[in-house]
């Protein structure tokens, strides 16, 4: 069947921001091979019919709600796995994390189906949903066409949140036995793992941080101005500065970090490599400040400044708050 499904995580009443894409995404694909899009959810009390419905504005027509451990892989996989038995859906589409990662590939073993990751386009060909993804440091495309049950797994924020103005979805409960196997573990604590205080992904501003601070206190000039930028702004880093201790994990931008498409994406000290662009080529805008001109990130910024960011950056913080200030 053409039908897709989607996993939805929530925590505490809220809906996660990638799932919300991934339910977008699928709606949009599904209707162009002629399907709906569904969703499951799992968890406690706090899924409540109203919150369920609500995937109605983003495309999804039917909400499976099971009552389980929220958080954990394996209980989602026994859920999806009877979804998809009992309804025959052609497609399961997660909107990427490490918890997507997992289910997708546990339901892929589980289902002996053809499995996708970090993929950043889903398209219709012939009938059919195809999954595009970047290999060999992005300069290459893999194709993947599916035989039976097709799992895509999107790299975090590839698919687009969007608001279709569709109405209730059906809620639907799923009644279960979990297999021995996926009530083995607890959840003892939730939340981000490696620096909970950094929130990069929302960020309509970033200014991220490279090796070319020279040291954590570099991270300051950083701060500040984001700071001045005020609103939806953040600071972010590069692999090395993180792995060096100068940053938060979280914060970190590239291959092995998240992927951020902001308004504005501000450089500072970032050489460029191809592991960073691809967690951020996707900005609208990019600004790079680096004293090395010949420094890979130039060859796709909007705009170059060469120089010494140490003296531009206080500059420019002091620029940006004269101007908001006016």
């Amino acid at each position: 069947m053409p039908d897709v499904l989607t996993y939805v995580l929530h925590y505490e009443g809220a809906l996660n921001k990638n799932s919300l894409g991934a339910v977008s995404e699928g709606a949009a694909r599904a209707a162009e091979i002629g399907g709906q899009c569904h969703a499951v959810v799992v968890g406690g009390g706090d899924l409540t019919e109203e919150l369920c419905q609500t995937l109605g504005n983003y495309g999804a027509t039917k909400v499976f709600r099971a009552k389980g451990p929220e958080g954990l892989a394996q209980p989602v996989i026994d859920v999806m796995a009877k979804v998809i038995d009992e309804n025959g859906h052609g497609y399961a589409l997660f909107g990427g994390g490490l918890l997507g990662f997992e289910i997708g590939a546990g339901l892929a073993a589980r289902q002996k189906a053809g499995v996708t990751m970090e993929v950043t386009t889903v398209r219709a060909e012939d009938g059919k949903l195809v999954a595009e993804r970047p290999i060999l440091g992005d300069s290459k495309i893999s194709i993947s066409h599916y035989q039976g049950l097709g799992i895509i797994i999107g790299r975090i924020n590839a698919f687009e949140v969007k608001a279709t103005g569709g109405g209730a979805a059906e809620v639907v409960d799923v009644e279960l036995e979990y297999s021995p196997w996926s009530t083995r573990a607890s959840m003892v604590t939730r939340g981000e793992q490696r620096g909970a205080d950094v929130d990069i992904e929302g960020a309509d501003v970033l200014v991220a941080g490279g090796r070319g601070l020279g040291k954590a206190e570099g991270f300051q000039l950083a701060e500040d101005l984001a700071a001045a930028f005020g609103g939806n702004s953040a600071v972010a880093a590069t692999r090395a500065v993180v792995d060096a201790g100068w940053y938060p994990y979280a914060a970190q931008i590239g291959q092995t970090g998240k992927t951020v498409s902001p308004k504005l994406y501000l450089a500072a000290g970032i050489s460029g490599a191809i592991q960073h662009k691809v967690g951020m080529q996707s900005s609208e805008n990019i600004v790079a400040i680096n004293k090395d001109a010949n420094a890979p990130i130039f060859e796709f910024s909007d705009l170059g400044i060469v120089g010494d960011l140490n003296k531009i950056l206080p500059k420019l913080t002091e620029a940006v708050k004269a101007k908001k200030d006016s």
